[in-house]
């Protein structure tokens, strides 16, 4: 889902007014969240705050990414990473690799606010731009010259013992997986309330389209364009004949159960957060409640993203005849 920026000032902006530095762009903020471990993403950070103070607007950081970077004065400090703190911020700029950008979509998340992804890391295929876009992407905020598209999520329970145990959710994916390296998982899948097969295996990666490019992807999952609503359901290293990727309806709820005779796992989701699956623990997987809203600068199509982003060869290509 796809919506111009101007649509979008719920979030914080001030639609009466333009950029430029006028009385209306004093009301715009912006957050910025950056890998500040990284020389490369001071020094980003830095262009990027200054080019924003130019043309007026405000900008917003944590304070203890504050210590780390250059800051004039001018620029507001939060506490916390809370939904809060985004208060009154119409965007959510973040430098960095994969994990800081994974790391702003759960703050983008929390608060509703629109995330724009820079990318200071390797695939980096959340982020909109990379380090040698920053002058584009200041001017792109100033103008509002951005729109922004909706992610599909995913929300997950952990039962035992009959009890919901943990809560969680993922904008990539959740992985059960295998404690012990000389053990295998036992696990049984299911698809709305019904068993589709059990056996050994390292894991298993319930995914998002947004995901299919991550962990799903290198366990030998498809790949899934962005707008095509859908869960994933990839196995990893299965010791089974049939133990294949499987695309479900977006209405559907996944499962994967740990069986009681096999050792404990761990559910990873979106690879920061963890927790322990005992023997016997059932994994619930449905589409989420809340969606993460990404800010998007270029109608290139995913097909041109995709290969620019594996370098796939395209040589020789002559496109459809005419």
């Amino acid at each position: 889902m796809t919506t111009n920026a101007e649509q979008t000032t719920d979030t914080g902006a001030d639609a009466g007014g333009d950029a430029g530095g006028d009385a209306g762009a004093e009301n715009r903020t912006v957050f910025l969240l950056a890998h500040t471990g990284r020389p490369a993403a001071i020094r980003s950070a830095e262009l990027v705050v200054q080019g924003l103070l130019r043309n007026g607007l405000g900008v917003r950081v944590l304070a203890t990414e504050a210590a780390d970077l250059p800051l004039p004065p001018a620029v507001e400090t939060v506490p916390e990473a809370t939904s809060g703190a985004l208060n009154g911020c119409e965007l959510l700029i973040v430098l960095g690799g994969d994990g800081t950008l994974l790391r702003g979509a759960a703050f983008a998340r929390a608060s509703g606010v629109p995330m724009l992804g820079v990318n200071l890391g390797r695939v980096g295929f959340l982020a909109e731009a990379e380090r040698d876009d920053l002058d584009k992407v200041v001017d792109r905020v100033v103008t509002r010259a951005y729109e922004v598209e909706e992610r599909m999520t995913i929300d997950v329970l952990v039962h035992s013992d009959g009890a919901v145990v943990h809560r969680d959710w993922a904008l990539n994916e959740a992985a059960v997986q295998k404690v012990s390296p000389e053990r295998m998982l036992e696990v049984v899948l299911e698809i709305d309330g019904r068993p589709v097969t059990g056996f050994g295996c390292d894991g298993i990666v319930c995914a998002t389209p947004t995901g299919s490019t991550a962990y799903a992807f290198s366990a030998g999952g498809p790949v899934v364009w962005p707008e095509v609503e859908a869960l994933l359901m990839v196995p990893i290293s299965a010791h089974a004949l049939f133990a294949k990727p499987l695309v479900t309806s977006p209405k559907s709820v996944l499962a994967v159960e740990v069986q009681p005779h096999t050792p404990h796992g761990v559910l990873w989701c979106d690879g920061r957060r963890t927790v322990e699956l005992p023997a016997g623990a059932r994994v619930e997987v449905r589409r989420g409640a809340v969606p993460v809203r990404l800010a998007r600068l270029h109608q290139a199509s995913f097909t041109d993203r995709l290969v620019a982003k594996f370098a796939l060869p395209v040589s020789g290509w002559r496109g459809a005849p005419h």
